[in-house]
């Protein structure tokens, strides 16, 4: 007999614990910054050209004792604002041969992106720091024993928590530098993504299809 099977909330499915001061911090303790990469016309270059730029990234690669996740997300291209902007040039425009051009390019990039999904790629890096945990396994006996002899200005778990989350935020952070230095030799610019930037990929990553239908319902 088929039972109804109840929705799960996606957080259950993702492995994010929360995103504060410009990273993401899993529930096992890691750290992720997430670097927005500049593209490239990569075949447009020369073949000597190719091989610099595939050589330096390569060095780049090698230059890291750490590994790092490239990942390139792809949605639909949204121009409302640009075809908006446009047919208010075209109502402003006071020449009439240059108001009809403007009207038969604005009907031309209408018509391409109805008939044709123009895609946008944007490229990623995600940079990782996990730090050591350390199993406790107990007290030891004798610190046990003389516990009551502990400071009353012993730092708290919250505080240790806070003090332990920036020292692995200072490595992170070292670590960024670093990638971001290599991008740079290779011809390739990278910044790392905020709060709400971040929240604004998740957001996109895991919602797809409401994306694109606000996008269909805009240009009903």
């Amino acid at each position: 007999m088929a039972t109804k099977q109840e929705s799960l909330p996606t957080q259950q499915f993702v492995d994010v614990q929360s995103i504060e001061k410009d990273a993401i911090i899993l529930k096992n303790g890691g750290l992720r910054k997430i670097l927005l990469v500049s593209g490239t016309n990569f075949a447009l270059k020369s073949e000597e050209e190719q091989g610099i730029i595939v050589y330096a990234f390569q060095g780049f690669l090698n230059s890291l004792d750490f590994s790092v996740q490239l990942f390139i997300h792809s949605r639909k291209l949204n121009i409302d604002d640009y075809l908006k902007k446009l047919e208010e040039r075209e109502l402003l425009e006071e020449n009439e041969l240059l108001k009809n051009q403007v009207t038969e390019y604005r009907e031309f990039i209408k018509n391409l992106v109805t008939q044709n999904a123009i895609m946008e790629k944007r490229f990623f890096i995600a940079v990782p720091y996990d730090p050591v945990q350390i199993p406790q396994v107990g007290m030891d006996l004798a610190e046990k024993a003389l516990g009551w002899l502990k400071s009353k200005t012993a730092k708290t778990p919250e505080q240790k928590k806070s003090e332990n989350l920036e020292e692995s935020l200072e490595q992170l952070e070292k670590r960024v530098d670093q990638v971001i230095s290599g991008l740079n030799q290779t011809g390739l610019r990278a910044v790392p993504l905020n709060n709400d930037e971040l929240l604004e990929l998740f957001y996109n990553l895991y919602n797809p299809a409401t994306i694109e239908k606000k996008v269909e319902l805009e240009n009903a």
